[in-house]
C-alpha cells in the first residue's frame, strides 16, 4: 500500500499562489492517475485535477486557467499550483493515487483563502 503526505497549505490572501505538494512512498509510476481533490466544510469532496501515466491533464472548471497539475517521476511527487486564489477555494486537499487494484488517499491539507 503506498503512502501518500501532502504539504504546502497554509493560509493566503485573495488573489495569492500556494504550491500544494504530494509525496509518495513509492514511484507514482506504478499509478494510472494521479489527481487532487477537495472538500470545504458540510460540502462533498470533488475533484480538482487529475493527471494520468500518459500526462494528460484533466481539470475542474472552476479552476481552469489558475490550477496547474504537474509531476516529478525522480522525486514520487505530485504538484498542484494554485494561483488567482479565491475564498470559495478554501477547503482540504487531498492527494489521490489510483491503479488497477486499487487507490489510496492521503490526509490532507488545508488551504484557506481570506483576507
Amino acid at each position: 500500500q503506498v503512502q501518500l503526505v501532502e504539504s504546502g497549505g497554509g493560509l493566503v490572501q485573495p488573489g495569492g499562489s500556494l504550491r500544494l505538494s504530494c509525496a509518495a512512498s513509492r514511484s507514482i509510476l506504478n499509478f494510472n492517475v494521479m489527481g487532487w481533490y477537495r472538500q470545504a466544510p458540510g460540502k462533498q469532496r470533488e475533484l480538482v485535477a487529475t493527471i494520468t501515466s500518459g500526462n494528460i491533464r484533466n481539470y475542474a472548471d472552476s479552476v481552469k486557467g489558475r490550477f496547474t497539475i504537474s509531476t516529478d517521476n525522480a522525486k514520487n511527487t505530485v504538484y498542484l499550483q494554485m494561483n488567482k486564489l479565491k475564498p470559495e477555494d478554501t477547503a482540504v486537499y487531498y492527494c489521490k493515487a489510483e491503479s488497477p487494484w486499487g487507490s489510496a488517499w492521503g490526509q490532507g491539507t488545508q488551504v484557506t483563502v481570506s483576507a
